[in-house]
C-alpha cells in the first residue's frame, strides 16, 4: 500500500456523511420494519431469516429496501460519473428531507402502506449517497454505507503497512462516524 497524501476536504465530507448514514440506518432499523437503509449486506440476511420463519411482511420490507437502494445507486451512477456529484449529493438531501416530511405527517407512525414509502425515501437517499461518493473518490472509492471492506483494509493495513497513510485516516474517521 503505497502513501496516500489526506484530502481533508473529501474526509471531512465523508465523516459527515457517514454520520448521516448511521442514523438513517438507525432510524430505519428501529422504525421502519427492522431493516437497514445502506446495509443491503444485513438486508439480504434478514431477507433469509424472513424466508426461514415464513415472515413475509418482514421479507417485503427487506425487498422494499433493496429496491430503493438500488434505484438510488441507478440514478445516481450515471450523473454523478458525468460529474454531477452535488447534484447527485442534491437529490440526496430531497429524499431524506421528504423522508422527514412523510415522518412528520404520519406523527411516527406510519402505516404499512406509508412505511414503505418511507423506507424506499430513505434506501433511494443512501444509494444516491453511495453513487456520489463512488464518483468522487477517484481512483480509490470512498465508501460511506457499506463499510465492510473499509474495515477489512484498515485492519490489513494496520498488520501490513507499519504507518497510516492518508487514505487509512480517512477510512478510520468515517468507520468511527458510523
Amino acid at each position: 500500500m503505497g502513501r496516500e497524501r489526506l484530502d481533508l476536504p473529501l474526509t471531512a465530507m465523508a465523516v459527515v456523511l457517514t454520520i448521516g448514514t448511521g442514523a438513517v440506518d438507525a432510524a430505519s432499523f428501529i422504525r421502519l420494519g427492522g431493516v437497514f437503509s445502506s446495509v443491503m449486506t444485513g438486508n439480504l440476511v434478514v431477507s433469509g431469516y424472513a424466508i426461514g420463519t415464513a415472515d413475509l411482511a418482514h421479507l417485503l420490507t427487506t425487498v422494499t429496501a433493496v429496491i430503493g437502494y438500488v434505484l438510488g445507486v441507478a440514478a445516481g451512477t450515471g450523473v454523478a460519473g458525468r460529474g454531477g456529484m452535488i447534484a447527485v449529493l442534491g437529490a440526496e438531501l430531497l429524499a431524506l428531507v421528504a423522508f422527514a416530511v412523510g415522518w412528520e405527517v404520519t406523527g411516527g407512525r406510519p402505516s404499512a402502506v406509508a412505511l414503505h414509502v418511507l423506507l424506499v425515501l430513505t434506501a433511494m437517499a443512501m444509494g444516491l449517497q453511495s453513487a456520489a461518493m463512488r464518483a468522487l473518490g477517484g481512483r480509490r472509492v470512498v465508501s460511506t454505507t457499506y463499510l465492510t471492506g473499509t474495515l477489512t483494509g484498515v485492519i490489513a493495513a494496520l498488520l501490513t503497512s507499519g504507518g497510516l497513510a492518508g487514505a487509512m485516516v480517512r477510512d478510520i474517521a468515517i468507520l468511527t462516524a458510523v
